[in-house]
């Protein structure tokens, strides 16, 4: 059985017991020894989980000079062991509606079961990493100035199977905070693109709550959280078109490229300046020197008889050299 598609967890058992009675199921009967050397444990480790076991009536000791175990029909005893899971979790349930009934109680107008308002300095990258840290699939984020600072806030890193789709503010895409956020985000298979105008500053996880500014000039001075399913599925909608207006960039490091890529190399650096960038974060994010990126572009210009940046971005547009399918010819 393979082990990582197995939350034994979820029934109250650790890892190891799970193991063991995985072992017992398939056989008639084992010592204290046998399951030890079938698991990889040792057999005081062995002991334990065979008495866990044991108290979840999971299996059952068999006389003998020699103590050996049993696994207990894994049907019925399993599915007991579930069914007083489930009831727990119910409870716990119950246990949260009180809980958030008591929170509403005392926090008056700050909560609601649709907005929340958050006026702290401290309550907004607190309340984002909560959100981020529960969102399963996808994360959508606009992205302009002016940026948060301080000492709360850092580079958060997206869970794990969730995906993250950011559009940056081109004139705001040139500090570190916001080009380390980017590349740890694109990293982990995210997706970027660049655009000269964003509306508004906005994050929304998993289509089910978003987060933005109450004041766009002053995101330090509070953030609302969104929880109204119209209101989420709106703001998702501004984030789409958004997102189709935007240009991809790609932020893929790379190193050492031969002399046959240096085409490749110039149609991006060309793409990455017709959307605004600066050839510091150019060089920055290719991890060239600034001369480099410049002699690029120059380059550029001699070969398309384009005298100005404006030029030679308009005159490379029309070559076909921004395009995906540009890159991706010989």
């Amino acid at each position: 059985m393979d082990q990582m598609e197995i939350p034994w967890s979820a029934t109250g058992l650790d890892p190891l017991a799970g193991r063991v009675l995985e072992y017992l199921v398939a056989v008639r009967s084992a010592d204290r020894d046998e399951a030890a050397s079938a698991v990889g444990v040792s057999p005081a480790e062995a002991e334990r989980a065979l008495r866990h076991l044991a108290d979840s009536a999971l299996a059952s000791q068999i006389g003998g000079a020699a103590p050996r175990w049993t696994a207990a029909p894994p049907r019925p005893s399993l599915g007991a062991l579930l069914a007083r899971r489930r009831a727990e979790l119910a409870r716990v349930e119950d246990l949260v509606e009180r809980l958030s009934e008591a929170h509403e109680a005392v926090s008056g107008p700050r909560a609601t079961d649709m907005v929340e308002v958050l006026k702290s300095q401290d309550e907004v990258p607190a309340r984002y990493h909560q959100l981020l840290m529960g969102s399963s699939s996808e994360v959508l984020h606009l992205a302009k100035p002016p940026y948060v600072t301080g000492a709360s806030t850092g580079v958060v890193g997206v869970p794990p199977g969730v995906q993250m789709r950011s559009v940056y503010e081109t004139d705001g895409f040139t500090d570190a905070v916001s080009l380390r956020t980017a590349l740890r985000g694109t990293g982990q298979g995210g997706k970027l693109r660049l655009t000269s105008q964003i509306p508004v500053k906005l994050v929304i996880f998993d289509r089910a709550a978003a987060l933005l500014p109450i004041w766009a000039d002053r995101p330090a001075s509070g953030s609302l959280v969104v929880h109204s399913p119209a209101l989420v599925t709106a703001l998702a909608a501004l984030f789409e078109s958004v997102w189709e207006r935007a240009e991809p960039l790609s932020l893929t490091r790379r190193h050492g490229l031969p002399a046959s890529g240096r085409d490749l190399r110039t149609r991006e650096i060309l793409r990455m300046m017709a959307v605004g960038m600066k050839d510091e974060t150019i060089a920055r994010i290719l991890n060239l020197s600034r001369r480099t990126v410049q002699q690029h572009i120059t380059d550029a210009g001699a070969v398309l008889g384009a005298r100005t940046r404006f030029q030679i971005a308009v005159l490379a547009a029309k070559q076909g050299w921004l395009s995906d399918q540009a890159e991706a010819s010989p």
